[in-house]
């Protein structure tokens, strides 16, 4: 199908206002220094999924601790109601806007996941989600654990940066695109773009394991977060319907061996992943009516990629179980 998409109808991400980073190098006013910084997720975002899923492969976790948003929020913000008193237990805050305006009294941007806290002032450091995970795999060397991946490669980065490009427009960015139209030309625009870009992973996953080289790069985390949701909201929440990801056969076993890797399935809870869509997005779904399925036993379905070679982690070494904690609800 074709449309022509109306700038008035489409959907259009806000960029992201703090973006300073924090550095190892004296590049920037915030040193990498352990214990300093809290990173604050939702573990229904797939933008904040992607830093989740980043510091469990590098082994973050015992120098950057984590603070984890309820998968509800309002108009005052991302909160802390999974916690005790529905407060952070490190940073004391009930809303992650607190953080923001700990930084910038006048803030009035998006108040988004995920975010560096800076943890003795309680201020929000960054919340440059495209840079946060490059960073971790930088500027963290130091930290990281014995065993850490290369997830970002010299010898690969340019085309790493190229894949995650037009991941990020077309399916990251796309799925939205699609469920926040407000015309039909526009919807009818990004659900073709979305698909299209889907069809052209398909056909790259096919004969290789991984997107890049044969080991688990930058690249597989970002698509993998939008996969791994595309059941269970996007393609019913957001209207991406022209195929299931289950039934899409090579993007479904690339997602199922990620699912059952080490750091990936082992962030993800599928509960809060609805109750976030399905119960925030009123514009959407009125009703506040969550789902009961799709079934998930699924996931730890064999897949077969293993016949396509790959070293999953390099010369490096799976990571070891969550922190206590962070453990999330097993499937099946």
């Amino acid at each position: 199908m074709t449309a022509t998409q109306s700038t008035a109808e489409a959907f259009e991400r806000e960029p992201v206002e703090v973006t300073e980073r924090i550095t190892a190098d004296g590049s920037s006013r915030w040193p990498v220094e352990a214990g300093r910084y809290r990173l604050i997720v939702a573990r229904a975002c797939p933008w904040a999924n992607r830093t989740v899923i980043v510091r469990r492969l590098l082994g973050l976790e015992p120098v950057l601790s984590m603070g984890i948003a309820g998968p509800l929020h309002d108009e005052r913000s991302w909160r802390f109601h999974l916690d005790p008193d529905n407060r952070d237990p490190v940073l004391g805050i009930e809303f992650l806007g607190e953080a923001y305006r700990a930084a910038d009294p006048d803030y009035d941007a998006g108040i988004t996941v995920p975010a560096m806290v800076e943890i003795a002032s309680g201020r929000v450091v960054t919340n440059d989600y495209a840079q946060l995970t490059l960073d971790f795999s930088s500027q963290w060397a130091a930290f990281h654990r014995d065993g850490a991946p290369d997830l970002y490669p010299q010898a690969h980065r340019a085309e790493i940066d190229e894949i995650n490009e037009q991941v990020f427009r077309d399916v990251n960015n796309g799925v939205y695109k699609a469920g926040f139209a407000k015309g039909q030309s526009a919807y009818e625009r990004a659900y073709t773009e979305l698909f299209d870009r889907l069809d052209a992973l398909s056909d790259r996953l096919a004969t290789r394991r991984y997107l890049v080289g044969d080991t688990i790069t930058e690249a597989d985390i970002r698509l993998w977060v939008t996969l791994v949701r595309f059941d269970a909201a996007y393609h019913g929440h957001f209207k991406c319907n022209r195929h299931k990801l289950s039934e899409m056969p090579v993007l479904w076993a690339y997602a199922r061996d990620l699912f059952q890797t080490a750091g990936f399935g082992d962030t993800i809870d599928f509960e809060q992943i609805k109750q976030h869509y399905y119960g925030v997005h009123a514009e959407i779904n009125p009703t506040g009516i969550v789902p009961a399925g799709p079934d998930l036993t699924n996931w730890l379905s064999p897949h077969g990629r293993e016949e396509l070679g790959g070293r999953p982690f390099g010369d490096g070494t799976p990571p070891g179980p969550p922190p206590v904690g962070e453990a999330v609800p097993p499937v099946g």
